[in-house]
């Protein structure tokens, strides 16, 4: 039985049941769908309003999606027109989840519908508490800060992320745990108002007057768009932010620390080749996988049994083997070059060419020139009888450094310059010749020209990183990750200095963003997998224009850059890793990443293809809801997953201040006076 509190509130009554809605009849006698209740005024036929149906043990909630003045049955399709102030007045329903009576919090789904003819109650401002799941306190907790001192203060459960788009001025927000607790989208056409939710989501993080603050989070933005650095440049006292420029050179880098009060790190960005793995390399190189990767993982190899410099030195006097295996291959080179074709003044040039790269103790271009004696376009038939001992001398002392098939070392990450690797793969090509690949140079002519034109082309100086601008301790890519999370050493504890980091690559074509974002995201993930203890550091990496390099469908290179956003996406979780990606096509994003997503906040999106996505990963959502996607205004959008409790449409909370995304203000920059002042500048 229904309390009397219950019954003041009853509007109407359920008079239709079926497997995927429900209809309740208003009470007759009213013109309007308001009603006025003790509380306030509630409009229970707004669509996505609730209704709560009571049963014996708990309260049934009811989404509204449709409403209707009349029965379109057919007895009334051949009668009178109904007087509109006694017309019977339809909603249609559908049930989304349940919740105690008396206290408890709302659960998603439901087992049991509501029975015929039960009564259907308007929701108060206690009840939506409830179902949204909004009046959870902060939680008082003492924690120790570094120098073992206690601090109390106060760690949220949730944030607030806007308000409802259907209960006016009702807060939404959700729970901190389950959203950045797992993978987040954020989708929507251009203009949608993405950029400002992402910066929203964050400021309201960070902006909090209650201790603790969130210190201890680290945000990594991948900017295509070159839009963020203004919403985070007045971050509250305690939190600072890293901004790093993708430019072309250093000189375009000049002043970029201008204008950005709020970080504590501003700066070029820089990424060291030699931090790639293969697969990036090939990436970058744009390697086929049956002929070039080979001889390109050779090259790499190689760069790391040649080390160079001083390094060379430290492994001769260390490690044997590696002095063995640099000696076979240059011996198997010269060897080969010395029993060619080609004239005798083009293999002694040769030879020595490659000598004055690559060398050891004992074979070198001291220990080899004296046998390479060009008598009259002779090596050892000429008139002078020393020339052919010295020649015959120098091939048994070739040959006596030849193995049988012994196994070059595989790529080491050593530092090293790009145009060492120019030779490096010169000298790959003729190990390759010298075992009988005859062709190996036309098939990786391709990959050559390649790997000039990066070493030549000004977008990709950020990457050709000269090992001697870089101090030792800074070579290292545990060093480079922990600028970008924000983390110092300090003796043997690590200092928490930054939250927010900012890469701007709005410079940058589409190739060297899906470079950029694929290493970057790998050296973090591999950071945060060997960390000691795991998962006590997390990290968001968001990921703007995500289609661009997370794309179901693979690229048309021989590696895709998406595997590793693939396998943070499976796997972050344990380790800390997160993704938050925003795109304008859904459609055209990889579906193992969208299918490893906790949350969704997805605005317009108009597109039947990007609908068709929408619909395939979110099968619980009722199509009355999607449907609203195409109409929904600018800075609004619809939330979904574990963070809430219910699929709520909200107005996304102001971001103060706004990236630097505004739309075109055609009318303003086209209608103005004669001889205008512009603002673009030299």
């Amino acid at each position: 039985m229904m309390s009397s509190n219950d019954a003041s509130r009853a509007i109407g009554k359920i008079v239709s049941v079926s497997a995927d809605r429900l209809v309740v009849e208003l009470h007759r006698g009213s013109d309007n769908f308001t009603v006025v209740g003790f509380d306030d005024v509630h409009y229970v036929a707004t669509l996505g309003s609730c209704l709560i149906v009571p049963t014996q043990s708990e309260y049934v909630v009811l989404e509204v999606i449709g409403l209707r003045e009349k029965d379109l049955s057919t007895a009334y399709e051949t009668g009178p027109e109904m007087n509109k102030a006694t017309a019977a007045k339809f909603l249609d329903v559908v049930p989304v989840g349940s919740m105690p009576v008396q206290e408890g919090l709302f659960k998603f789904g439901v087992s049991t519908f509501p029975p015929l003819y039960a009564d259907a109650l308007y929701a108060r401002d206690e009840d939506l508490d409830r179902i949204f799941n909004v009046d959870q306190l902060a939680e008082d907790v003492t924690k120790a800060d570094a120098q073992g001192e206690e601090k109390r203060g106060t760690v949220p459960h949730v944030f607030e992320i806007g308000t409802s788009a259907v209960f006016k001025n009702y807060p939404v927000k959700a729970q901190l745990d389950a959203f950045f607790g797992g993978h987040v989208a954020v989708l929507g056409n251009t203009g949608s108002g993405k950029s400002c939710t992402v910066a929203s989501i964050l400021q309201s993080v960070f902006i909090r007057a209650e201790e603790f603050k969130a210190i201890g989070a680290s945000f990594v933005i991948l900017d295509v768009n070159g839009e963020y650095r203004a919403a985070f440049e007045n971050m509250p006292w305690h939190i600072y932010a890293s901004y790093f420029k993708a430019t072309r050179t250093a000189a375009e880098a000049e002043g970029i620390e201008e204008g950005y009060l709020g970080a504590s790190l501003v700066e070029r960005f820089l990424l060291p080749h030699w931090f790639m793995t293969v697969d990036e390399w090939v990436l970058l190189l744009r390697a086929s996988e049956k002929t070039q990767q080979p001889v390109l993982k050779a090259a790499l190899g190689l760069t790391t049994l040649f080390c160079e410099g001083s390094r060379s030195k430290e492994i001769s006097e260390t490690n044997g083997s590696l002095i063995d295996l640099q000696n076979h291959v240059l011996a198997k080179i010269i060897l080969a070059i010395l029993h060619d074709d080609s004239s005798i003044p083009s293999k002694e040039g040769r030879v020595l060419a490659v000598l004055q790269v690559f060398s050891t103790l004992e074979i070198s271009r001291q220990t080899v020139k004296r046998g390479l004696y060009n008598d009259f376009g002779k090596f050892k038939d000429g008139d002078k009888i020393n020339s052919a001992v010295n020649y015959e001398a120098l091939l048994e002392l070739l040959n006596s450094h030849v193995q049988d098939e012994p196994t070059l070392p595989a790529y080491g990450n050593v530092p090293f310059s790009f145009e060492y690797l120019q030779s490096a793969l010169d000298l790959a090509i003729l190990y390759e010749e010298s075992n009988g690949n005859k062709q190996i140079r036309e098939y990786c002519s391709q990959l050559v020209t390649r790997l000039k034109s990066v070493s030549d082309n000004p977008d990709f100086e950020f990457l050709r990183t000269p090992v001697g601008d870089i101090e030792q301790h800074c070579r290292e890519s545990g060093y480079f990750v922990d600028r970008l999370l924000g983390i110092e050493p300090s003796g043997k504890e690590y200092v928490k200095e930054r939250q927010i980091c900012i890469i701007d690559l709005n410079d940058a074509s589409d190739e060297i963003v899906e470079l950029v974002s694929a290493v970057v995201s790998r050296l973090i993930f591999d950071r945060l997998r060997y960390a000691i203890p795991r998962n006590r550091m997390p990290v968001h990496l968001v990921l703007e224009e995500a289609h661009r390099y997370i794309s179901e469908r693979s690229s048309r290179f021989a590696i895709d850059a998406s595997v590793i956003f693939h396998r943070i996406a499976k796997e972050g979780r344990k380790y800390g890793a997160f993704l938050m990606v925003a795109s304008q096509r859904p459609s055209e994003l990889s579906k193992t990443v969208l299918s490893q997503c906790n949350n969704f906040i997805v605005h317009r999106i108009q597109n039947p293809d990007d609908l068709s996505q929408i619909r395939q990963m979110t099968p619980f959502i009722s199509e009355t809801v999607l449907k609203r996607l195409p109409s929904l205004p600018k800075q609004h959008a619809l939330i979904f997953g574990s963070a809430v409790k219910i699929p709520t449409t909200f107005r996304v909370r102001d971001a103060c201040p706004k990236p630097n995304s505004d739309d075109t203000q055609i009318r303003d920059l086209w209608y103005i006076p004669e001889n205008p002042k512009l603002d673009w500048s030299l």
